[in-house]
């Protein structure tokens, strides 16, 4: 499942540097398109504690020299990709990436997230929606390509696709709710479907995740 990215530049870019305090590697890009700066989405109408991410994710920087003052961030194939106006002084650009890549994992902090923070908000949500039952673990993968999560009801196991790793907090929580339902009904009964709706914005998750999958159908 492709990303949802946020709208930037697409030329050629330097080779992706770790988040830290210098900018190890950047290539100006001779006339890349316009990329908008980092914006502060609407607040979500499901839950506001969010997890905190643990682990810096890929930082690619990219100089534009059609940008003149403003720098932006958003994220793209697994990576945050930082644009820097080519006219920025080196000086400057490290404390310019350090905040925007700052300010995307604000927004979508579970785009860093590990499997702890992950086992540590499905926690929350079982205690919230299903009555505090536990999993055994609970982990991202990178090999589930046709779902969007999975449960081991026999060993208690839950997997989830690192493809949500961009989505809302909303759409993930519906789906750490969607698997925990399962450790107690291993089909798609009503019943299942009790628990699951618990969750309040299960149904509008489903909607929001067919058109995910449908915008990777169109850009393969």
């Amino acid at each position: 499942m492709l990303p949802l990215d946020e709208s930037g530049d697409s030329g050629d870019a330097g080779p992706p540097t770790r988040a830290a305090a210098a900018i190890r590697s950047i290539r100006p890009t001779a006339a890349p398109s316009a990329a908008p700066d980092v914006a502060e989405p609407a607040a979500d109408r499901g839950d506001s504690d969010q997890p905190s991410p643990a682990t810096p994710p890929e930082v690619e920087v990219r100089l534009s020299t059609r940008r003149r003052k403003s720098a932006s961030a958003f994220w793209r194939d697994g990576r945050v990709v930082v644009v820097l106006p080519a006219t920025m002084p080196r000086a400057a650009r490290a404390e310019m990436v350090e905040d925007l890549v700052r300010r995307v994992l604000k927004y979508r902090p579970h785009l860093a997230a590990s499997d702890s923070d992950l086992a540590d908000r499905a926690g929350l949500l079982a205690d919230r929606y299903l009555d505090g039952l536990r999993p055994s673990s609970v982990r991202w993968v990178a090999n589930q390509h046709s779902q969007w999560g999975s449960c081991s009801c026999g060993s208690g196991e839950i997997r989830i696709s690192d493809r949500l790793r961009v989505v809302p907090q909303w759409v993930l929580d519906a789906v750490l709710v969607h698997e925990l339902a399962h450790l107690v009904e291993p089909n798609h009964s009503a019943h299942f479907r009790v628990l699951a709706d618990r969750y309040p914005r299960s149904k509008e998750a489903d909607v929001f995740l067919d058109g995910f999958s449908l915008g990777r159908e169109y850009t393969r």
